[in-house]
């Protein structure tokens, strides 16, 4: 269920000067950063890209939901990590991207990881924004 304006906790604001090759920076300076297409789409490869950007903030954000997940579970997930892949390349439309997101979860079970894996793709803000948009495996 899509959250209304009245709901919003937190706001971030990013504003991007010169698309993929150029500059982004967050309204409050703590991001500020070079932004070129990869080597491999033709670039200079020299800074970040979106696609990395995405994927910081997918893993991160994925993480935290395992955590939540985690906790009303009861199980330990200490020591967790989560890795997002985030692959661009043409389509139909011109161009798309897809998400591979890996949990390592030390302690804990395969099953037991899957698992938890799948709730959180649940409740992560990132997985419900990407939804029937894009395709995500969990791995």
């Amino acid at each position: 269920m899509p959250i209304t304006q009245s709901d919003v906790l937190y706001t971030a604001a990013a504003t991007a000067e010169n698309g993929r090759d150029g500059r982004v920076a967050t309204d409050d300076g703590r991001l500020d950063v070079v932004v070129n297409p990869p080597k491999e789409m033709g670039g200079s490869g020299a800074g970040t890209n979106p696609e990395q950007l995405f994927a910081a903030g997918y893993s991160a954000c994925f993480q935290g939901a395992l955590g939540v997940v985690a906790r009303q579970e009861g199980v330990d997930v200490s020591g967790s990590t989560v890795t997002a892949k985030v692959g661009i390349g043409r389509n139909e439309d011109g161009f798309g991207i897809i998400v591979e997101i890996s949990a390592n979860i030390p302690g804990v079970s395969a099953e037991a990881g899957r698992e938890l894996v799948e709730k959180a793709h649940q409740v992560c803000p990132y997985s419900k924004a990407t939804r029937g948009n894009i395709t995500v495996t969990l791995v």
